[in-house]
């Protein structure tokens, strides 16, 4: 149904004069998410201050037949804070209050735009920390990780962001204003809380979450090993692991991507190394010490060129903001990347490794690998210049060969950013028609029209009702300046 000038009234009347933007420029700013292969610029972007306000918007979008996308801070991969349907984009940038610390019971109530970093700076003073920490998390918001189920490096130890979600406030797709789970960890019923996060915006619009918050550890201790290969590095790893030891980071970057990094950041990773690996523990101070030398003697058994331990907090961060930045680092590299996040088994990096080298040279595109090693999630940028519609191609073929490689390996198309638009279609390698049809049923349950952030996460095919394809709603240009 179309976005009709008297729907633009009523979101400007619900919002107020500087809570809607509908210029062609304003609304260029929200056409893709750091993904930007896939753009589409929605027909206007709502602004709400409270959950009311973010209630009435879906209320008045589900009578009129408008689709509705919700976007945090932007800093998704994989196309999922884009409009390809247009309608009415919900930012939720202004709801980015702290609304409860309750340190007594280890949590903290927030607004979905709060960044995540914020958080644990408004607590770390008193000894205590947000676990989830994806690389973008100086700028993304907790209510884009709730929707994506973010990961990060120390998610190996301490989990993803479900992990950390005791409860939310969401406006469904349905209009309903509806809480989930609550400061209690166990409650009876079924799980709607971890069935909602990351449901990536497809069941409703989070407008306040319940988190656990973590002690400090009394110690912790970087160590950056590095190795001829990357086969060398994930061997280290299995024995890391195969020795009792949980790091609470472990982390791979290989030489593409050490080149970039050094270039870039300044981090100081050593020169002509094949890989190196980021090892990060915490806890009990002792307990720290032991863990540190015995990774350090499994990684000399396993060929380590050299081992560094970091001398102070200076050296820790210097090292962190090398693998921080790693995704930025490669625009030295090439001027364009696909940015991939399959999974295998940890036992299957070091054929993984092999696989990709294979695939990148079949398809003649460089590679750059960086990645959560501890618990095998890839993250390999296949780089390319946009600019030359045949290096397109091939990288969009070495891509797709690379999820498939994952898959056969036992594996998963997803570890952490989510499926978005970029890999819905990929879902059919992983889950039968039954499985596909029984999340496109539960979908409905919450939004039964399907108009909450439509194309993403279910991939058009006869199981999912054959993926919900919406007419682009659209106002003549200038029809309400």
């Amino acid at each position: 149904m179309p976005l009709t000038r008297a729907v633009v009234e009523e979101l400007a009347r619900i919002l107020g004069p500087d809570g809607l933007i509908h210029s062609a420029e304003g609304r260029l700013v929200y056409e893709c998410d750091m993904h930007a292969f896939y753009k589409g610029a929605p027909d206007v972007v709502a602004l709400p201050s409270d959950a009311a306000q973010v209630q009435a918007i879906v209320r008045l979008c589900r009578r009129e037949g408008v689709p509705v996308v919700p976007r945090g801070s932007g800093t998704g991969l994989i196309g999922g804070a884009m409009a390809p349907a247009g309608g009415v984009m919900v930012g939720t940038n202004r709801m980015d209050r702290i609304l409860e610390l309750d340190l007594v019971n280890r949590c903290a109530t927030v607004e979905p735009g709060l960044i995540n970093l914020w958080l644990t700076r408004a607590v770390q003073d008193r000894g205590w920390f947000f676990a989830p920490d994806p690389s973008s998390q100086m700028v993304s918001s907790i209510g884009g990780n709730v929707g994506t189920n973010a990961g990060g490096p120390h998610c190996l130890k301490y989990g993803i962001t479900v992990n950390h979600v005791l409860g939310l406030e969401l406006v469904t797709g349905a209009g309903e204003l509806v809480r989930l789970g609550g400061k209690v960890a166990e409650r009876p019923g079924y799980d709607l809380t971890g069935v909602a996060v990351g449901s990536e915006g497809t069941f409703g619009l989070v407008t306040a979450v319940t988190v656990r918050l973590l002690h400090v550890a009394e110690a912790v201790k970087t160590v950056l090993a590095s190795f001829p290969d990357i086969e060398a590095a994930s061997e280290a790893v299995s024995a890391i692991i195969a020795a009792g030891i949980i790091p609470a980071a472990l982390e791979m970057l290989d030489d593409i991507m050490i080149r970039a990094i050094n270039e870039g950041s300044g981090a100081d990773y050593p020169k002509g190394a094949g890989a190196v690996l980021l090892i990060e523990l915490d806890g009990p101070a002792a307990e720290v010490e032991a863990q540190a030398a015995r990774c350090a003697a499994i990684c000399w058994e396993r060929g380590a060129l050299e081992v560094r331990v970091a001398r102070d907090e200076a050296e820790r961060a210097l090292l962190w903001k090398g693998r921080k930045e790693a995704a930025g680092a490669v625009g030295r590299l090439a001027p364009t990347y696909l940015l991939q996040d399959a999974v295998v088994p940890r036992s299957k990096l070091p054929a993984i490794m092999r696989e990709l080298v294979a695939i990148g040279a079949r398809h003649r595109v460089q590679i750059a690998n960086v990645f959560h090693a501890g618990d095998g999630n890839l993250h390999p940028l296949i780089l390319y210049d946009d600019r030359n519609p045949e290096e397109l191609e091939r990288a969009k073929a070495a891509n797709e060969e690379l999820l498939r490689a994952c898959i056969a390996m036992g594996g998963t198309v997803s570890g952490e950013h989510g499926i978005g638009l970029d890999k819905a279609k990929n879902l059919p390698l992983e889950y039968a028609d039954a499985d596909l049809n029984f999340m496109y049923r539960l979908r409905g349950v919450f939004d039964p029209q399907r108009l909450m952030n439509p194309q993403k996460l279910l991939p058009s095919h006869p199981a999912c009702g054959e993926g919900f394809r919406p007419a682009r709603p659209r106002l003549p240009d200038g029809a309400w300046i």
